[in-house]
């Protein structure tokens, strides 16, 4: 896999908002994609949380108040989960929303590419940063054998080092794999 190719993949335009979310709460994460070969990065949630508590996902979190729209969301908590500092003109595009299958959000998932990133720093809402191989990543995409898991629709997983990326994440990760493999 080629940066330059996968960011020519995932660019998209970028809509910010979701009109009517229905039952759902608001969210954002952010795909940060980098390097020469190329890297995706995800956190591990603390095991003490209320919802997602030991899961893998992208940083990201729920619409604030103060937020004008879903990106400033994404890259708000982006910068507060993993000191990650990205800016609007690095965010290449968007993918469809998925929902969350216990906490009741729906979710805007925004792309970016970057050639690098510096050394990152987690908060309290994350346990470890991962920087995971992409390509090597995708290819570990299977169905969830967990029925409790596809009461809402079709689920997958991926794994890393012996973790599992499941639930929204994953969803995540299997519109990435189809654009890349189309």
């Amino acid at each position: 896999m080629i940066l330059k190719n996968i960011k020519s993949t995932l660019t998209s335009a970028i809509h910010p908002v979701i009109e009517d979310p229905g039952e759902y709460r608001l969210a954002s994460v952010l795909v940060v994609i980098y390097g020469n070969d190329p890297i995706v990065v995800m956190t591990e949630k603390p095991k003490n949380m209320k919802f997602h508590a030991g899961e893998i996902s992208f940083p990201g979190g729920k619409l604030d108040s103060d937020d004008s729209d879903l990106l400033d969301t994404a890259l708000r908590e982006t910068s507060e989960e993993i000191g990650l500092t990205i800016s609007k003109d690095q965010v290449v595009g968007q993918l469809e929303p998925v929902i969350t299958l216990n906490s009741g959000f729906k979710i805007l998932p925004f792309v970016a590419i970057v050639n690098e990133i510096p050394s990152l720093s987690p908060n309290r809402e994350v346990e470890k940063i991962f920087h995971m191989p992409l390509d090597s990543l995708l290819k570990t995409m299977a169905h969830d054998p967990d029925p409790s898991h596809n009461i809402i629709q079709e689920m997958f997983v991926f794994e890393y080092e012996n973790k599992i990326v499941w639930g929204a994440s994953a969803r995540i990760l299997k519109q990435i794999h189809d654009s890349l493999k189309s």
